[in-house]
């Protein structure tokens, strides 16, 4: 009897998926699965989004706590919102350069580190229209600057647009982060964070062309025959030590005093500090095969060569010029913007 139960049972469903076999070979069968297969290119399509691709780890329970306007929105709740594992990564960015932010987030995401990046708007438009696109990843720090213009290195609005940076650092030491600052004329070619050997202060990047062994120091250079030394503070990577703040407070006095000596950079101010604070302050100057000037990278091919596999963060210095910069990140390779887009938190900027 139990057999017989079985097997008419065995039968039964054999029979039912037979009938449902022949149900999606039918007319009306193979409509409702070219209808499913229409459904999912259109989920697939939306989900090719940015946000979809590289969504933030911690928004999905955290959006609520963002604000519905992007006035209100603090270095405190950004930072808080976008921080991993304590680090936050950090860039100022006006208008116009978005296609370089958006270039640079391209590089940053193939390392899997945008989830960490707050982005400095310096303008209301740039405010808005990144957290249009990726929510709680900007914030507008008062007073905001003109965002039409394309600040030109060396000019006096390039100064007030740089000469903000270590207010904005000092904040981020203060609310206990550790914070790495990037220009966006940068490409990310390997994960920068494995480059961090132990647990300084700071660490910075050397601006100098002149090409140093592989065995380098890590110290900071002694100051040429004029008091100078060139450490550029473009990258930069601190931690909320008091050596840190100490940095940072001297850097935002040396531009308040010498506002004339230094109109149109903010990087002289830098060195001045550096060297003010060397024996206070735990510093770590990091490899310069692996963090080469654009001085360097651009024009010395041989270089490049002997140096291939180490380069990890490449700068587009030494060269004036939004357009200028873009041909030769469009020469070498580096501008990524056009065919890989998508790879960026932002997508596509018309």
């Amino acid at each position: 009897m139990a057999q017989r139960l079985f097997s008419s049972s065995h039968l039964s469903h054999s029979s039912a998926s037979n009938r449902r076999h022949i149900y999606l070979m039918s007319r009306n069968g193979l409509l409702l699965l070219v209808a499913l297969l229409l459904l999912l290119g259109v989920s697939l399509r939306w989900s090719a989004s940015p946000l979809f691709i590289f969504p933030n780890k911690s928004s999905s329970s955290s959006y609520s706590s963002l604000p519905s306007n992007w006035r209100d929105y603090s270095l405190a709740q950004a930072a808080k919102f976008v921080a991993k594992d304590g680090t936050v990564i950090v860039c100022t960015v006006s208008y116009p350069f978005l296609p370089f932010l958006n270039n640079w987030l391209i590089s940053v995401s193939r390392q899997k580190h945008q989830d960490k990046v707050l982005v400095i708007a310096e303008d209301y438009a740039t405010l808005y229209l990144i957290n249009e696109k990726w929510p709680g990843h900007a914030v507008l720090i008062p007073p905001a600057l003109d965002s039409q213009t394309a600040h030109k290195f060396g000019s006096k609005g390039f100064f007030k647009f740089t000469s903000r940076r270590p207010r904005h650092l000092m904040q981020l030491l203060e609310l206990g982060y550790n914070v790495m600052y990037n220009d966006v004329d940068m490409v990310w070619l390997q994960d920068p964070f494995q480059y961090l050997e132990g647990s300084h202060d700071a660490y910075f990047t050397d601006d100098m062309t002149r090409i140093k062994p592989l065995n380098q120091s890590h110290d900071l250079p002694p100051p040429d025959r004029n008091g100078v030394t060139y450490i550029c503070s473009c990258m930069i990577f601190l931690r909320p030590t008091n050596g840190a703040k100490l940095l940072m407070k001297k850097w935002n006095k040396e531009l308040q005093d010498g506002t004339k000596a230094y109109e149109g950079n903010d990087q002289p101010a830098f060195n001045w500090a550096l060297n003010k604070t060397a024996s206070q302050v735990d510093l770590y100057l990091l490899s310069q095969a692996a963090f080469p000037t654009g001085g360097l990278y651009f024009q010395n091919a041989t270089w490049v060569e002997e140096t291939q596999g180490k380069h990890v963060i490449i700068h587009n210095n030494y060269i004036i010029g939004y357009e200028n910069k873009m041909k030769r990140f469009h020469d070498f390779g580096l501008w990524l913007v056009d065919d890989h887009a998508f790879e960026s938190p932002l997508g596509k900027l018309e």
